[in-house]
């Protein structure tokens, strides 16, 4: 499997506009990723059951550290709410409400964690409740196709073209709405894999997707385990040589050691969201190779015609997918305006139970898109966990991002970057340590992913983000 490979299997593949990238790998320091999520706070109140708490992680994946605070507390994670999930390898700060006396929240004390307690509340949060996510990224390390070493004004130029060029063919401020690596896995695309043996209610299947699945420039002892797991099914040697930071999967191999061949039983080790991004990974896929079908077919992401299916956006940015409306040509000069306008936007199918398909032309994209990922026959019913069925639903093609800016970033000691830098780039990538800094700045609405924006100015392997 190389970089080329991993960008195929999430159905990355093409950009936007035509453009010289600017190469450089992401996240180099933890400060060099920083994401802040805006949203409104839950209301308030003396007596209310739940405490609601703002949290700076450095990094820590927001399942993990939920699972960690969770124990800590000594309740359930799933009494505990987020809006959503944030990378690993960065600075994040979001809201959490948990089901704990703020008193006893007050006292948790973990490394790179900072607890500001805001109050209590009745209400919950649930995911992707926020409206938008502020982040300042810093690329490392830019350079050319060859490997040869960007210039700051070099790079910052084709930043600006590239962006010119974006607002040229999909209107001003706008990017495709690709579903980003994070939802899949940069290294290890698993969880499409994962998703399709669900959705067949494979749940061994499921079980070995997520435990033995290969990757690309795995830890030796992750690749150890992993080898191990598919080559033996053995619950008591794979216990005996799991990395520890694998959490998930030592729950699932501790649920098998208790329960032989309980396959539904440790595919629900893992947290409710994470079961159900399963599902929505491979529906991510089918969304992402929509997209880049349309890319080839040379039609338009942002322009209706005849046969698409338009959404009115919301405030936060989302679809309101009780108003959706299929394009006819009586209409479609009204709706190609208020597209112009943003208010509404072309959608593409995230494929389930309910969905269907026109004998239009983007119509039969979607439809032969299900066809050669053999997903055309498939209802989408889940027996095993009936809450991970799916229904649909749709996305936009393309999406807004604002506050944008781009600027030299300054030198930092090299010994506060990570190895991952000093080490150099592997074959095949696009960038070089003598290569200038860029900080980027921008703001992109919840359900979004920045490094897919990213993603169009730098141009590189999958492996750099």
């Amino acid at each position: 499997m190389t970089p080329a490979d991993i960008a195929a299997a999430c159905g990355l593949t093409g950009y936007a506009c035509d453009g010289i990238g600017i190469g450089g790998l992401l996240k180099s320091r933890f400060e060099d990723f920083r994401v802040e999520e805006i949203g409104k706070t839950p209301a308030l109140e003396g007596k209310g059951r739940f405490t609601v708490i703002r949290v700076t992680l450095t990094n820590w994946e927001t399942n993990r550290f939920v699972g960690k605070l969770a124990r800590k507390l000594g309740i359930s994670k799933n009494r505990i709410w987020f809006s959503g999930t944030k990378d690993k390898r960065a600075i994040t700060t979001q809201l959490l409400v948990v089901d704990a006396p703020q008193k006893k929240v007050a006292t948790i004390d973990m490394p790179d964690v900072e607890i500001e307690i805001l109050g209590r509340s009745h209400q919950k949060l649930g995911f992707g409740d926020h409206s938008s996510n502020r982040f300042t990224i810093t690329v490392r390390g830019c350079a050319d196709s060859d490997g040869t070493p960007l210039e700051a004004k070099d790079a910052i130029a084709r930043v600006n073209t590239i962006f010119e060029n974006m607002e040229t063919r999909l209107g001003e401020g706008k990017f495709p709405n690709w579903i980003g690596p994070q939802r899949f896995g940069a290294t290890r695309p698993v969880t499409p894999v994962v998703g399709r043996s669900v959705i067949a209610d494979d749940w061994k299947g499921a079980v070995d997707a997520y435990l033995g699945m290969a990757g690309i420039y795995q830890q030796p002892e992750v690749e150890s385990f992993r080898t191990l797991w598919r080559e033996t099914s053995d619950v008591d040697q794979c216990l005996e040589i799991i990395p520890q930071h694998l959490g998930f999967e030592r729950d699932m191999l501790k649920h098998l050691a208790k329960r032989e061949e309980d396959w539904v039983g440790a595919f629900r080790k893992l947290p409710n969201n994470l079961q159900l991004m399963m599902v929505h990974s491979l529906q991510s896929e089918a969304f992402n190779r929509i997209i880049a079908a349309r890319l080839d077919a040379g039609l338009t992401l942002s322009e209706p015609i005849e046969g698409d299916v338009v959404g009115l956006i919301q405030d936060n940015g989302k679809i309101d997918m009780a108003k959706l409306v299929e394009v006819e040509s009586s209409i479609l000069p009204r709706i190609a305006r208020n597209c112009k306008r943003g208010r509404l936007a072309v959608t593409a199918a995230l494929p389930g139970a309910e969905s269907v398909y026109s004998d239009s032309k983007p119509g039969k994209i979607e439809k032969q898109v299900l066809v050669e990922m053999n997903l055309d026959e498939e209802n989408w019913q889940v027996s095993g966990i009936p809450r991970l069925t799916s229904k649909g639903s749709r996305r936009a093609l393309t999406v807004s991002f604002d506050e944008f800016s781009v600027e030299e970033a300054g030198d930092v000691d090299s010994e506060s970057l990570s190895n991952r830098f000093s080490e150099g780039p592997r074959d095949g990538e696009m960038w070089h340590p003598d290569g200038c800094s860029l900080r980027l700045r921008f703001s992109l609405p919840s359900g979004t992913y920045a490094t897919i924006l990213m993603r169009e100015f730098m141009r590189a392997p999958l492996t750099q983000y």
